[in-house]
């Protein structure tokens, strides 16, 4: 399992914005509109790469956008309620560790029965989950992983 270059940024978009609330010292997750201009020059991230993030992010329901003078981006609930599982289910779909993990969910694995391996790489990927589901945007903020 690799992360990609587009969930580590999708991670520290949310991150910015949930920092950028802080600052303001809002519990209102409306207050904060965050430009993607301004996330792309702190977190060193190309405009149009972080643009087709944001969007993800916000198919995803996990940011809002607002247009206009004071648009942008901000988080669309509290960082508290925002885990890193489901930035990565976003923006990478499966973190299974092997690719057969997705196929033999699906009951399509002729050799699933057979295959010796396949509960270890079962209760990896529950491992990785259960982890990554674990851990909420402020916890990263809290460095309290």
């Amino acid at each position: 399992m690799m992360i990609s270059t587009k969930g580590k940024y999708a991670l520290q978009t949310m991150i910015d914005l949930a920092q950028q609330a802080r600052l303001c010292a809002c519990e209102d997750t409306e207050c904060t509109c965050v430009s993607l201009k301004a996330i792309a020059e702190r977190q060193n991230i190309s405009m149009k790469y972080l643009e087709s993030i944001a969007a993800l992010l916000n198919r995803g329901g996990l940011v809002k956008s607002t247009r206009g003078k004071d648009g942008g981006y901000r988080l669309a609930k509290p960082a508290d309620q925002i885990t890193v599982a489901e930035v990565m289910a976003i923006t990478e779909g499966s973190l299974a560790p092997v690719s057969c993990l997705d196929t033999c969910s699906d009951g399509q694995c002729v050799h699933a029965d057979g295959c010796l391996t396949l509960p270890m790489w079962q209760k990896l990927d529950a491992v990785i989950d259960e982890f990554l589901s674990g851990v909420t945007i402020a916890h990263i903020l809290d460095r309290n992983i």
